[in-house]
């Protein structure tokens, strides 16, 4: 086997992996594969694992890699959070890159050997520190690298370095993924820690985004716990999976520079090489919020303009666009349902300014309907998280905070389509580092567009006949009627439908 292949295997070899858990129980084992080539060892890989054949049943193994960029105040609880699982990872590689901040000291803290027991079973693990220095590719060169690494391995698990673990996460991902041979990637349900906010903008912000991972992790797990994408945050992946897609694609490495949203792109292209991309059903990870509104647009835009970027012919790299892959329809149906609400409440604003200036507007009882059909279905998604508290569910019985976050998401899917159109090349990921470093003033753009459209809206109504007048609301409040009763017709089928005892 020469150099350049060390670490693969052939796409005709089979193996029966076993996970290291005692909620396994006594498993029965499939007929024996003859055997068609052993694992060559590669550094990184424990004699054991190397001596182990293709045919002969072993517990898997698995390599963690966390990026990080800049992660002083977070990093010792994220490896902390690896080291107490109930299934330690047999190699935890942290690689930091573009730091500035004490990350590598407090990171080397943990290097070394370190093992667990756990009922009985002793775990044993080595913590490796990579500092990169400056990397061009940013996460991704990270990824990348750690990727390299971890090659010998049977699963890579992919952890943000401001992610924490439930601590039973691994072993949950462990078990679902050797149980179906088929999953290429397997996402954490994840949710915002919220016990990382300091202030009354920090909570709302962190009780909105609380409720949007909620709804988007809902989705996933009703849809087939088919996951859109496999977010970077904590992702076990099939080390067969990611071989195959580069293969495919005539990649280095799997994760590639020219996306906005590289765990979007990797999980298209794991489910174009046949395998499948789920969420699970009950491993958990806790993500970092974003606690301004600086930061939060930053994070908010890269997501939806890489998601845009996808749909069609990228403006990076060779991106050809797949409008119509069965990943991309729930992003699809986030970008109608916020064209809709964006239309509605526009409108309904427009409208009713107009309608008091000539002094024709007439209270109806039945506008109340949207909103308490929105409020019981706020209600219901904050009821359905595992770690709920009283400031979720007053998050959504309060409908204010609820709505107010809506219009900050509107400005952020606003701000992407509108550098989507204007062909801007412009480097979301440095924007993002930016915001969250407090600079950068983009996050006001979306507040002066609406203020620009609502005063140009007046101008232009001051400036028609009464006729004319009567004659746009007389045809403006039927088309505002039937996108309403559309949206509130989406949200009743939402409350209604069975959440089959799945909790995020």
């Amino acid at each position: 086997m020469s150099d350049s292949s060390r670490g693969f295997r052939r796409a005709s070899d089979r193996q029966i992996l076993m996970p290291r858990s005692a909620k396994a129980g006594p498993l029965a084992l499939p007929p024996a594969v003859p055997q068609l080539a052993e694992l060559e060892a590669v550094e990184t890989v424990s004699a054991e694992i190397a001596g182990a054949t293709a045919a002969t049943p072993r517990n898997a193994t698995i390599s963690c890699i966390i990026p990080c960029y800049n992660e002083q105040d977070t990093i010792a609880e994220v490896v902390k959070s690896i080291l107490g699982q109930t299934r330690l990872p047999d190699a935890i590689h942290v690689i930091i890159n573009n730091t500035d901040d004490d990350t590598p000291e407090i990171a080397r803290s943990f290097e070394g050997r370190h093992s667990r027991t756990v009922k009985g079973e002793e775990f044993v693990t080595h913590v490796y520190v990579h500092d990169m220095g400056e990397n061009p590719d940013k996460k991704v060169g990270a990824l990348n690298y750690g990727y390299f690494l971890s090659r010998g391995f049977d699963y890579i698990l992919g952890v943000d370095g401001d992610t924490t673990l439930a601590r039973d996460t691994v072993e949950r991902l462990e078990l679902e993924m050797t149980d179906d041979p088929r999953i290429g990637g397997l996402s954490a349900i994840y949710t915002i820690d919220k016990n990382r906010q300091r202030g009354l903008m920090a909570r709302f912000l962190v009780a909105g985004q609380r409720a949007q991972f909620a709804a988007f992790n809902m989705d996933n797990l009703l849809r087939g716990r088919n996951m859109a994408v496999l977010g970077g945050q904590c992702s076990l992946f099939n080390m067969r999976a990611l071989e195959s897609v580069m293969i495919r694609h005539h990649q280095q490495a799997p994760w590639v520079r020219d996306s906005e949203v590289e765990d979007s792109k990797l999980s298209l292209q794991i489910k174009d090489a046949g395998f499948s991309t789920k969420i699970s059903a009950t491993a958990r990870a806790f993500v970092g919020p974003m606690t301004n509104l600086r930061a939060l647009h930053g994070q908010q835009v890269k997501w939806n303009f890489g998601a845009i970027d996808l749909f069609w012919p990228g403006q990076r790299g060779d991106n050809k666009g797949q409008p119509l892959h069965p990943n991309l329809r729930l992003r699809w149906y986030e970008n109608i349902s916020m064209l809709f609400n964006i239309g509605s409440r526009l409108g309904f604003l427009l409208l009713l300014f107009a309608a008091l200036s000539i002094d024709a507007f007439v209270f109806n009882p039945i506008w109340l309907i949207p909103p308490a059909v929105a409020i019981v279905l706020n209600l219901r998604m904050a009821l359905a998280m595992k770690d709920k508290s009283a400031s979720d569910l007053l998050y959504a019985a309060l409908a204010l905070p609820s709505e107010l976050y809506m219009w900050v998401r509107m400005g952020h899917f606003v701000s992407a389509w509108t550098q989507f159109l204007a062909q801007s090349d412009k480097d979301n990921w440095a924007a993002q580092a930016n915001a969250e470093k407090g600079k950068g003033s983009a996050y006001v753009m979306p507040l002066l567009v609406l203020i620009a459209i609502l005063g140009g809206g007046v101008y232009a109504w001051s400036q028609q006949s009464v006729n004319v007048q009567s004659a746009i609301l007389s045809l403006g409040w039927p088309i505002l009627y039937i996108a309403t009763i559309a949206q509130t017709v989406f949200m009743l089928r939402k409350l209604v439908r069975r959440h089959r005892g799945f909790a995020v």
